[in-house]
């Protein structure tokens, strides 16, 4: 494949969009840190840059390398959950570990080697074989032993996106609709023991979403202010540093969780709706890729890819806007936090590397 063909195969509304989504959380941060230039917003920047090597190093991998290594990384990723007890660190939580420069939480990218391993064994499966439930097990287990561990740091809302990413790829791979229903009837049963299993703030957390009013300068305290903040900025938004609820500091957490909503006082309607289209523009390229794919692995790979990027924006806003209760998700390259905006560049690396390799229809275990 010559180099012009190469460029030509790199989904550029992807890199663009993702280079303009950065930029935008730099303006999201200095605006939050009351127009100062801080730490915070050099550090977005250098991570980015960071980012941006690791999907260019990634891209230029050989597509059998990343199809041969996916269980060793697995393994390793699941090594270093099972280790977060005891060099993890946090408040109430050990769900990241302190590398100096900044804190990793390894469930981010741990996600992403669920999805590139299941893509992989589903791969290598007949379509005879995708019908009978029991071939669907090994797959099942890569799930529940990653999002087990993730559940016990403890954290809840990481380890259910990393279900429904890993549920994605199977669903894609042609599980049958009779095990899909089976097991939405198996989750509704399981519910009270769920409920049962909760921590207490997590139990809180679920009870002020049914009812924010209930506590609005206690648990409900985010949701409301995050819903006044969006609803003041109206169509245009207040202008750039002008909204009152973050600038006042009445809006928590407005770098990283309540990013969005900071936008939405700033910019309106019209700023949230631009965001969420430039995420769609980059999930359509990431499924354009797996759709011109001529081999399984890349169109599971991308199915998984484009989901866990639907999940980062689809909880975030849902969390801000009291769809959904605050789990504590960030809005990746937009919200401050090294961890998710360099799972975003890692799944830019291995989506160019894809769009490289479309063209060919088997892929080598050995």
């Amino acid at each position: 494949m010559s180099w012009t063909s190469r460029l030509l195969a790199v989904p550029w509304g992807m890199v663009c969009a993702i280079l303009f989504l950065v930029l935008i959380g730099c303006l999201a941060l200095y605006s939050a840190s009351d127009g100062v230039w801080t730490a915070s917003v050099q550090q977005h920047l250098m991570r980015s840059g960071l980012g941006f090597l690791i999907a260019i190093f990634i891209a230029f991998l050989p597509i059998n390398f990343l199809f041969r290594i996916s269980f060793f990384v697995w393994l390793c990723f699941v090594a270093i959950l099972m280790a977060m007890p005891f060099i993890g660190v946090g408040a109430g939580a050990t769900r990241w570990i302190d590398l100096g420069f900044m804190n990793f939480q390894p469930s981010e990218p741990a996600k992403i080697a669920v999805i590139v391993l299941l893509a992989r064994y589903l791969s290598q499966r007949s379509f005879d074989q995708i019908y009978k439930l029991i071939f669907h097990v090994p797959a099942l287990l890569i799930i529940a032993i990653t999002a087990s561990l993730i559940f016990v740091q403890p954290d809840l809302g990481t380890g259910l996106m990393l279900i429904v990413g890993g549920l994605a790829v199977i669903f894609v791979s042609g599980l049958p609709k009779r095990y899909v229903c089976m097991g939405i009837g198996l989750l509704a049963a399981a519910i009270p023991i769920i409920w049962s299993q909760l921590y207490d703030y997590q139990k809180a957390r679920l009870l002020t979403f049914l009812n924010p009013e209930s506590d609005v300068l206690g648990a409900g305290w985010q949701i409301t202010q995050s819903k006044i903040a969006l609803g003041s900025g109206g169509m245009f938004g207040k202008g750039f540093l002008q909204g009152s609820q973050s600038q006042l500091d009445y809006l928590p957490e407005k770098q990283t969780d309540f990013v969005f909503t900071l936008i939405g006082e700033e910019f309106g309607f019209v700023g949230n709706v631009s965001i969420i289209l430039i995420y769609f523009l980059i999930i359509f390229s990431i499924t354009g890729v797996g759709l011109k794919a001529k081999n399984r692995f890349t169109q599971l790979v991308s199915s998984g890819l484009a989901m866990t990027i639907f999940l980062y924006m689809f909880v975030n806003i849902a969390m801000v806007t009291g769809v959904l209760p605050v789990v504590g998700a960030p809005l990746p390259l937009l919200s401050y936090g090294g961890t998710a905006l360099l799972t975003m560049f890692v799944i830019l690396g291995i989506t160019i590397n894809m769009s490289q390799n479309s063209h060919k229809e088997d892929l080598e275990v050995s």
